[in-house]
């Protein structure tokens, strides 16, 4: 069996990342919304050279899940600020957990939500929290595994299409 490996990405990484984060996006959603507000979200919510400085910015970490040398999935931590709901918490969000469309239940989002608590707990947090589209029900399928439980929302837009997000949250 091979084995799926999860690793920091760097700063030579950058492109890459950027590049993979946007196929998965689209790929996942382009579906639900029209072609119009994907490529406004994406050229301006989204943009190729915003995601290539957000690697090795301070307060970002990447996890990079690699199946033979190949890219085929990723995830993102931010510290930020967090809901009124986590004020006063030690959190941090975890903003991106993706994986190419065609490894989709063989082990990739299991590795990468694994490295993430992982790395959350030696930072010395308490809470991991993410956001999900209300309508990303095989999303919320995972994180409901995980133990993630809702605790509010918020409008995420898509180009011109305000659409609502779940707030999911995990004692670590």
């Amino acid at each position: 069996m091979k084995t799926i490996r999860i690793r920091h990405a760097e700063i030579t990484d950058a492109a890459m990342v950027a590049d993979f984060s946007r196929r998965t996006f689209f790929e996942s959603f382009a579906r639900y919304n029209t072609e119009e507000n994907m490529r406004l979200y994406l050229d301006e919510q989204f943009p190729r050279e915003r995601q290539i400085a957000e690697v090795g910015a301070p307060g970002r970490i990447f996890l990079l899940a690699c199946l033979e040398g190949e890219l085929v999935g990723y995830a993102s931590l931010r510290e930020s600020p967090v809901p009124e709901e986590l004020k006063g918490e030690n959190a941090i969000e975890i903003v991106q957990l993706y994986s190419d469309q065609r490894m989709i239940g063989k082990g990739v989002g299991p590795a990468l939500m694994q490295a993430c608590l992982d790395t959350a707990r030696n930072l010395g947090k308490d809470w991991v929290w993410l956001g999900v589209w209300e309508h990303n029900h095989r999303a919320q399928a995972f994180y409901a595994k995980w133990g993630f439980e809702r605790f509010g929302e918020h409008i995420f837009i898509v180009g011109l299409d305000a659409q609502t997000d779940w707030w999911l949250r995990k004692r670590l």
